[in-house]
């Protein structure tokens, strides 16, 4: 079997035992080599200088390539633009761009007065600083405000053509769902191996299928089976990474050769994961005396 390349994506502690869990799924991670790694922004901006910070600090001590999350929600453009070039100052080259979700209590996402309207005006203003490396979301199970899954693929291909070079996918449960959508995208005249299928190793099942009802990913009816029976024997961490590391060889076997991984900051899932698809700590030999 291929050995894939991986990425990992962190959120930013809000709190000191949260910085601690930070620190320790770097170390934890960062042995395997990925590509990158992206810290997150909070629902309506509201993480936006502890994903700084975060981003700052795992940049400055790790080692890794680190990517920033930045959205267009509650600032200007010029507020936005100021973040970015702020990265680039920093040596943080990577930005994942999305149009972000609204501050909780509204419903909808409503742009700033004087603020970038959607993604794509935002990958198309980043694009032109000519600064940055730019990836962006994609949805293999139709964005809950998409009118529908090719409104939601004709989105991407605008995003792309604007100046994105990747699209990182909302995570899936089921590979024919990622497949499904790699073909039409490539019927859309978008190449698939552009799109890096984003998967989440299942930590907490109840949280899970929550956060995948909300963002409008498919829940099958036999995985709700196959964790009911292992929440009851003891065995959902065991459960866990069966099925995560099967999706993701299902994945490998039909072709692709990337995985970014939502790590949601607890990192051994992950790892155990990535072991059992042969990425492994990458260990530097030293001349001995």
């Amino acid at each position: 079997m291929t050995i894939p390349a991986v990425s990992f994506e962190f959120f930013p502690p809000q709190n000191l035992a949260g910085s601690f869990r930070l620190w320790d799924t770097v170390q934890t991670l960062a042995p395997l080599g990925p590509r990158f790694v992206s810290v997150t922004y909070g629902a309506g901006g509201s993480t936006r200088e502890l994903t700084r910070e975060a981003v700052q600090t795992i940049h400055d001590h790790s080692g890794l390539n680190v990517a920033a999350h930045l959205t267009c929600v509650n600032a200007t453009r010029a507020e936005t633009l100021q973040i970015a070039e702020s990265f680039a100052r920093a040596g943080v080259t990577e930005i994942v761009a999305l149009r972000g979700d609204p501050p909780k209590g509204q419903g909808r996402f409503t742009p700033h007065p004087d603020g970038f309207a959607n993604s794509v005006e935002l990958v198309e203003a980043l694009a032109a600083t000519g600064h940055f490396t730019i990836r962006v979301g994609a949805y293999p199970d139709t964005h809950p405000e998409a009118a529908s899954t090719q409104a939601d693929i004709d989105w991407l291909k605008r995003k792309l053509d604007a100046g994105a070079s990747e699209a990182l996918t909302q995570f899936f449960f089921e590979a024919e769902t990622f497949l499904r959508f790699r073909d039409a995208c490539e019927k859309a005249g978008i190449d698939g191996a552009r799109i890096t299928p984003g998967i989440l190793p299942i930590e907490n099942w109840k949280g899970a299928r929550n956060f995948a009802h909300r963002c409008g990913a498919n829940v099958p009816h036999w995985l709700e089976d196959a964790f009911d029976k292992a929440l009851r024997d003891g065995r959902e961490d065991l459960l866990a990474v069966v099925v995560c590391s099967e999706l993701c060889s299902d994945l490998i076997d039909e072709g692709v050769e990337r995985l970014h991984f939502y790590t949601l900051n607890r990192p051994e899932l992950t790892r155990d994961v990535c072991h059992a698809l042969g990425v492994t700590p990458r260990v530097q030999l030293q001349n001995v005396a």
